[in-house]
């Protein structure tokens, strides 16, 4: 079991029994303009717009006390769902639309820091490299491990019914919260660091 927390303490939860997981920093551009909109990009992202990511099924995962604090974003219309906390703004992690495809990518600042390596092993895959800031760039790694992994999250996840069990969508498979969708405007100015 894993605690998970933003940072005002609004949101608990843990993550139950264990399953196949990835860990892997992203540095991707999206990553980083979702910490942006959420005012902390310090705590979030490495010097290089890295953030750390912790991929595991939703059906691990389950809140023990502040789900009305949740709030999500999507970068366009057909972007992931970003969960956050409305409360304090503490990133959770990001979700596909489909809830049949049922990961959860936990951000490493709800996470329990004193139990990461322990709980999630040391292994850290490095990806989306060409999108870091500065030079030189992280060394890709762990790429095809991360993918088959990915793969297997989702895919058992859909074979046992277990994306039923996502605490973060309904019945009907809709998102817990209206996520909103920013404009071009508000991507944009996120993007170049506004």
């Amino acid at each position: 079991m894993h605690s998970i927390q933003c940072n005002c303490g609004a949101i608990r939860g843990q993550l139950e029994g264990a399953g196949t997981q990835n860990r892997i920093i992203c540095y991707c551009t999206d990553c980083r303009v979702f910490a942006r909109f959420l005012g902390n990009s310090p705590d979030v992202l490495d010097e290089q717009g890295g953030t750390e990511i912790f991929q595991v099924a939703q059906s691990r995962l389950r809140f023990l006390k502040g789900e009305d604090h949740l709030a999500a974003i999507r970068l366009s219309d057909k972007g992931m769902i970003r969960w956050y906390a409305s409360c304090c703004g503490t990133p959770i992690g990001n979700t596909m639309v489909n809830p049949k495809i049922s990961f959860i990518g936990l951000i490493h600042t709800c996470l329990d820091q004193t139990h990461t390596d322990e709980d999630f092993g040391t292994s850290v895959a490095v990806v989306n490299v060409d999108s870091a800031l500065g030079t030189p760039k992280p060394k890709q790694q762990g790429l095809l491990g991360v993918v088959a992994r990915y793969i297997w999250i989702v895919a058992t996840s859909r074979i046992t019914g277990g994306y039923r069990k996502s605490p973060l969508f309904n019945s009907s498979g809709m998102p817990r919260v209206d996520p909103k969708v920013l404009s071009s405007e508000e991507l944009a100015n996120l993007k170049s660091g506004g």
